[in-house]
């Protein structure tokens, strides 16, 4: 099979990041699926495993080809980031903040730091000598929170 200059996969992953980075995810996911035919590559796992958790709703199977990509490049930021945003599609949110903040230990990104601008912390329970799942803590912080002291 001749490869036509279209199906360069490098060029074919750097128009898909770039469909990506311009938040269209449904024009960069042909992209990425031409390419992964052609080559196999931890990049395109990655960015694959996030478009098809999006576009197609294949969580688990996103899930599995970003975890595939950081077994080969554990030290690649955006592996983390593309994981932490299927676990944010799945509903996932600790597990997203824990891929987020493995990514920022690998080097970090900007992308990285936004996102977990997003997801945003928790506060500490209002009654500190208490766990946070204590009954007290739970009704007092929903007080706070409703009178604007929270």
């Amino acid at each position: 099979m001749e490869l036509m200059p279209q199906d360069d996969p490098l060029k074919l992953c750097q128009r898909a990041i770039e469909a990506l980075s311009g938040g269209d995810p449904q024009a960069a996911l042909p992209l990425l699926e031409r390419a992964f035919k052609v080559q196999d590559n931890p990049a395109l796992h990655s960015y694959l495993g996030y478009c098809i958790a999006k576009e197609r709703g294949q969580v688990r199977k996103g899930r599995d080809l970003c975890l595939a990509s950081l077994e080969i490049e554990p030290q690649n930021p955006a592996h983390h980031l593309n994981l932490a945003k299927v676990h944010q599609i799945a509903g996932q949110k600790p597990e997203a903040l824990a891929a987020l903040r493995k990514g920022m230990e690998a080097g970090g990104s900007p992308e990285i730091l936004a996102l977990l601008h997003v997801l945003g912390t928790r506060k500490p329970p209002p009654i500190r000598f208490l766990s946070r799942d204590n009954p007290l803590n739970k009704w007092i912080g929903i007080a706070l929170g409703r009178i604007g002291l929270r």
